[in-house]
Order: C-alpha cells, then sequence, then structure tokens
C-alpha cells in the first residue's frame, strides 16, 4: 500500500500527524482510520463472495484482478495453451538488431567469399542523371 513511501516521507507524515491531532488524540485517530479500513476491506470481501454467489457454478474460478488489463494480458500471455513461450524464447533481440546493423551499415551476414555484389543495391551510390527534373510532376487536385 505504501511501497513508495521513503523512511524521511513516512517520519514527517509521523512529525506532520503528532502535530495536527496533537499526541493525546493521535492514538484515537489511529484506531478510528483502521477501524475504518478494517470495515471497508470486510464490505469488499462480502461483496465479491455475493458476485461469486450469484454468477453461480460456472465462474468459480474467477479472480477479480483479472478485470484489471495488465493483469488480464499478462496472464494470456504466460497461457502455455497458445504457445507464445517458444515464439518468445526463439526470439533473440540481439541477432535481429545485429542484423539490422548490417543491413544498415551494407554488410552482408553471409558474405560470399568472393565478394560479389551481384543483385545487391548499392545505397551510397548517387542514381545516374537520365536528364530529368528531379521536382515531382504538379498536381492541382492535391493542392
Amino acid at each position: 500500500m505504501f511501497n513508495d513511501i521513503g523512511p524521511l516521507e513516512l517520519v514527517t507524515l509521523v512529525v506532520l500527524a503528532v502535530l495536527v491531532f496533537g499526541p493525546d488524540k493521535l492514538p484515537k485517530v489511529i484506531q478510528d482510520v483502521t477501524r475504518t479500513i478494517r470495515k471497508i476491506r470486510e464490505f469488499s470481501e462480502s461483496a465479491k463472495q455475493d458476485i461469486r454467489q450469484e454468477l453461480g457454478p460456472e465462474f468459480k474460478d474467477f479472480e477479480f484482478e483479472d478485470l484489471n488489463p495488465k493483469t488480464f494480458i499478462r496472464k494470456q500471455l504466460e497461457n502455455d495453451d497458445l504457445g507464445l513461450k517458444e515464439i518468445r524464447n526463439g526470439f533473440d533481440l540481439k541477432k535481429e538488431m545485429a542484423e539490422v546493423t548490417d543491413a544498415v551499415h551494407s554488410r552482408e551476414t553471409d558474405a560470399p567469399a568472393s565478394g560479389s555484389s551481384a543483385g545487391r543495391v548499392d545505397m551510397t551510390k548517387k542514381p545516374e542523371d537520365s536528364g530529368k527534373d528531379d521536382r515531382p510532376p504538379f498536381d492541382a487536385d492535391a493542392t
């Protein structure tokens, strides 16, 4: 519940609570707050039980945490029926990135020993000038 509160922040909250409520009223306030939290939790659990009873035996393994989209997606991705673990384990990101880097730098991963580049386009050369204008044709409908 308070995972993101550090020790200094906690001490600050305690000092602030003592200053606001006073040392004599602070224990009573803490008891009231804990009692209220306990009642809210009991109400929540009884509501969950009522919903499970109303849904019937078909939904006996229904979890309310599955209504959270992140939890639902994580649970579906971990499902072994889909075969996603094999796909995820078969994907090597470093190898794929190395191939993309080699392609960008115009290196072949499986370069032949003869060094020929038949069928390969050299992107570093400028295209031959055919005497045409480099501007695209004017389209009056597009403007």
